[in-house]
């Protein structure tokens, strides 16, 4: 029998009736996943990526941020939807339904998927915690593995609490980064011209950083974690009709969140392009730009050390929220393909060890360089956009077949034909890079 998906917060929290309320206190019932699920929208991977496209082609990648959420909202409404709608997460369906060889394979590509992305969270927390107290990089890893134990106690007083933590994170980042892009004072003109498309962005060193950016933002482990975080919600199951109202709010709830990210990604983009762009300085590491901010010689007359102080601030929060939702979603891999029946503890330790045991083996072979950490979060977002049609192939199959979802529920003819065109678009452009790298 199959252990329900989170098993420790899952259906843990009673939302009103289809009846019994207006649409803004059932919004707010159901809203905190799509919380959890726009941190990997933001965590430092995007950070890096989208402001090295600002300083480095100015607006053009503002439309890849743009897209690339679009495609997010789509695939992350199909993930709530399979959750709510089978009580199954992505992994658990694809281990019941999907022959022994092919699930393996896309274990371990998921399992990889999973260490990528909590890397990122790992070394831009590092990295925040050696840029504010001055701490060695190696001692700030060590730290930031311990924060799993922040987490199973965070835990302890439910889900909502950790998503009300999580939602004022997020808050403090945007604010931090609306406040210095305002300073700034970006050219709104040629800003909103960066949100149409342009075919440059296939020419090579576009492409990676595009494909980066796409790696950074619809991120593999959010398919597995919203699939399962749209079960934390209680209602009656037997009911089509309150079934219905879960998807709608669900959908709802990832949305606006998406939104948030959006936003946020821009500004960031918006902030390396305003400040960086034309400098010709080399800022390709986060110490980098937080010493940029303090220097007028780059930043102009807005430098000062208040500035790259936020600026760390923000990051240590983004490290810190990624981290949460990159431990769940790891559990839920591993629960999902393997069904291990393991301490709650221990799954959690090992998860955190498989994205840990990568990044100090790195320090140990190459020092506590934080350029080389760079560089890992920089590849690592591209090796998520690889890796991340391999998931969404299978989530738009479950979501389109009536035996799985009902016919109530079953994806309508044109969104399973635009989930498999985006995933057959994201597969060629991966070819592309591939090929592009061996022809360069």
């Amino acid at each position: 029998m199959t252990e329900k998906s989170l098993s420790e917060i899952n259906n843990s929290v009673t939302v009103p009736g289809v009846y019994e309320s207006a649409f803004w206190r059932k919004f707010l019932a159901y809203s905190g996943p799509g919380a959890l699920i726009a941190v990997g929208y933001m965590d430092p991977g995007n950070w890096l990526t989208s402001i090295m496209g600002g300083i480095h082609y100015r607006y053009l990648l503002l439309s890849v941020i743009l897209m690339s959420i679009l495609v997010a909202m789509l695939m992350q409404y199909l993930a709530a939807k399979l959750g709510v709608v089978t009580q199954l997460d992505l992994a658990q369906i694809i281990r019941q339904h999907v022959n022994r060889p092919v699930a393996i394979l896309l274990w371990l590509l998921s399992e990889l998927a999973m260490m990528a992305t909590d890397i990122t969270s790992v070394v831009g927390s590092a990295i925040a915690l050696t840029l504010l107290f001055k701490i060695p990089l190696f001692i700030g890893i060590l730290i930031t593995s311990l924060d799993v134990l922040l987490l199973l106690a965070l835990l302890r007083f439910g889900i909502q609490r950790v998503e009300a933590i999580v939602f004022i994170l997020i808050f403090a980042v945007g604010l931090v980064f609306a406040y210095e892009v305002a300073l700034a004072q970006p050219q709104l003109g040629d800003l909103l011209r960066g949100y149409c498309p342009q075919i440059s962005l296939l020419h090579h060193s576009q492409l990676v950083l595009s494909l980066g950016i796409i790696g950074a933002t619809i991120m593999p482990h959010n398919l597995f974690l919203h699939s399962s975080l749209s079960q934390t919600r209680r209602f009656d199951h037997d009911d089509p009709t309150q079934v219905a109202e879960a998807v709608r709010f669900s959908k709802w709830d990832s949305n606006v969140h998406l939104f948030v990210a959006l936003i946020i990604n821009s500004l960031l983009l918006i902030l390396g392009a305003a400040l960086f762009y034309g400098t010709q300085a080399n800022l390709s590491a986060f110490s980098d730009l937080y010493h940029a901010l303090q220097n007028p010689h780059l930043a102009g007359k807005i430098a000062s050390p208040f500035l790259s102080t936020l600026f760390a601030i923000a990051l240590l929060a983004s490290g810190q929220n990624a981290t949460i939702t990159g431990t769940l979603s790891g559990q839920i891999v591993m629960e999902g393909f393997t069904n291990l029946k393991l301490p709650l503890w221990l799954r959690r330790v090992i998860t955190r060890l498989l994205a840990i045991i990568p990044v100090i083996l790195l320090v140990i072979l190459f020092g506590a360089k934080e350029g080389v950490l760079d560089q890992l979060i920089v590849y690592s977002q591209i090796f998520l956009s690889i890796a991340l049609p391999f998931s969404m192939f299978p989530l738009v199959y479950f979501t389109s077949k009536t035996r799985y979802m009902t016919t109530r529920f079953v994806n309508q003819k044109w969104v399973t034909i635009l989930g498999y065109f985006i995933a057959s678009v994201l597969t060629i452009l991966n070819v592309q890079l591939i090929l592009s790298v061996f022809v360069n």
